[in-house]
């Protein structure tokens, strides 16, 4: 399982990588200087993507808790990693083009966030029950 977290976390690097890059481009070619969720981006897929699971492959090295419940868990983090990053790119790409968009837009783009916040919160939840049993585990052996 480390060589998996290992894997997710490259892969999550590389989308931060990316997400700054477009950022960086997207605002010089549409000519836009001011605040944008897209600059947010980068930031928050090395954080969740990239160190999360870094943390989680030396965690495993040393609990060893991972199953199978952890590898679905895994999926639907990365669901609502994804779904979050979705909506900071529609947020952030309507604050680049739109000037004043529709308060709809705002209240369904920030739903959207909530949502995937909520689904990474219950999987982080989820993670920190199972460590906290192997590291018990562990200390009674």
């Amino acid at each position: 399982m480390t060589k998996k977290y290992a894997n997710l976390a490259l892969i999550y690097a590389v989308a931060a990588m990316v997400f700054g890059v477009f950022y960086r481009e997207f605002t010089k070619f549409q000519g836009f200087e001011g605040e944008t969720n897209l600059s947010v981006m980068h930031t928050h897929y090395f954080m969740l993507g990239m160190f999360f699971f870094l943390i989680l492959m030396l965690i495993e090295r040393s609990f060893a808790f991972s199953d199978k419940r952890t590898a679905i868990t895994i999926i639907i983090y990365q669901v609502g990693l994804n779904i979050t990053g979705a909506a900071f790119l529609a947020r952030g790409i309507l604050q680049v083009t739109v000037q004043n968009p529709a308060r709809s837009y705002d209240a369904s783009i920030s739903g959207i966030a909530g949502i995937g916040h909520i689904i990474m919160g219950g999987c982080i939840i989820h993670f920190l029950i199972k460590i906290r049993k192997s590291a018990a585990a562990k200390v009674n052996q």
